[in-house]
């Protein structure tokens, strides 16, 4: 497949923004739908961590025969529960789905904004989080569905935390399992040896996610996934913050399937953060926690950054 250009003209920018603008104001819905369903990046602008997105921590969700397990969706980092699963969330619990999302990684910058602590730190907060919702659904098990430091993160407790006994599927968007480069500042980072530096300005889990870094190595010594467990990886060759963009790509296994979203939708030129909202990896997504009722998609997004 022929590759397009990352450097597209600034005039093609303007006019793919303009019609994901226009797009994006449209609500999907069928007519049995309970909620509406926006494809659109805009739902990045919630500034109220405490409330779920629709479809979301309904407590007294039961899980049926044709979705035994519920759904714990986790954000990315500067991210909240409401921002990242806007879209995901009431498409989910539309097909059939209980669904929960969690904030981790606080305190929270400027009041709405998670995803800065450790790791390693946030991978407990995750597992508590799963145990929550397995005692008030009554499931055994989960599935997970991150999103950038949200499919990354939770790699550390399904590997250490044991929390491959309590997940059968996770599904990544846009992941960072080998780090990311971010155009080479991870290197300069390790030359001028400054990862203090960037620990304290950036975050913790910032300089975590940077390739290379200890967290990393460790997380990926000795083998990343378990073996219980069903893992889908989702890239874009069009990611801006996790580069390259196979970085996000799992070592091979016969629980592991690595999708890059062009491969599957050619039109596609969402981005890092508009994956999250993007009806061809959503529809991905939807196919990788059902895989018996599997559906094509692909529909033209335009990209936004």
């Amino acid at each position: 497949m022929r590759q397009f250009s990352v450097a597209r003209s600034r005039l093609w920018l303007l006019v793919l923004a303009a019609a994901c603008v226009l797009a994006g104001s449209v609500a999907a819905t069928s007519a049995s739908a309970a909620y509406p369903v926006k494809y659109t990046i805009a739902h990045v602008l919630s500034l109220d961590p405490d409330v779920a997105p629709p479809g979301a921590n309904h407590w007294d969700c039961r899980p049926t025969a044709a979705h035994p397990r519920p759904v714990i969706l986790v954000h990315g980092l500067t991210a909240n529960q409401h921002s990242n699963w806007g879209t995901l969330s009431p498409l989910l619990a539309n097909n059939g789905y209980c669904v929960f999302t969690l904030n981790y990684g606080g305190p929270p910058l400027l009041g709405f904004s998670y995803g800065y602590g450790a790791m390693e730190d946030s991978a407990a907060e995750l597992g508590e989080f799963v145990d929550r919702v397995r005692a008030a659904t009554g499931a055994a098990t989960v599935d997970l569905v991150g999103a950038s430091e949200g499919a990354t993160m939770p790699h550390y407790y399904l590997k250490f935390l044991r929390g491959d006994a309590k997940v059968t599927r996770f599904v990544g968007l846009v992941p960072a399992v080998k780090g990311t480069s971010l155009f080479g500042l991870s290197a300069l980072v390790q030359f001028l040896g400054i990862d203090g530096l960037v620990a304290a300005t950036v975050s913790p889990a910032g300089k975590e996610l940077l390739a290379g870094s200890s967290f990393l190595r460790n997380l990926n010594a000795g083998g990343l996934t378990m073996s219980s467990v069903k893992y889908t990886s989702i890239v874009t060759i069009y990611d801006e913050a996790v580069t390259p963009y196979k970085n996000g790509q799992l070592p091979a296994g016969p629980n592991v399937t690595n999708i890059t979203l062009q491969r599957a939708c050619p039109i596609d030129f969402a981005e890092h953060i508009g994956t999250s909202f993007d009806p061809n990896a959503l529809r991905l997504v939807l196919n990788a926690l059902d895989p018996v009722h599997a559906k094509s998609s692909c529909r033209f997004v335009p990209t936004v950054f």
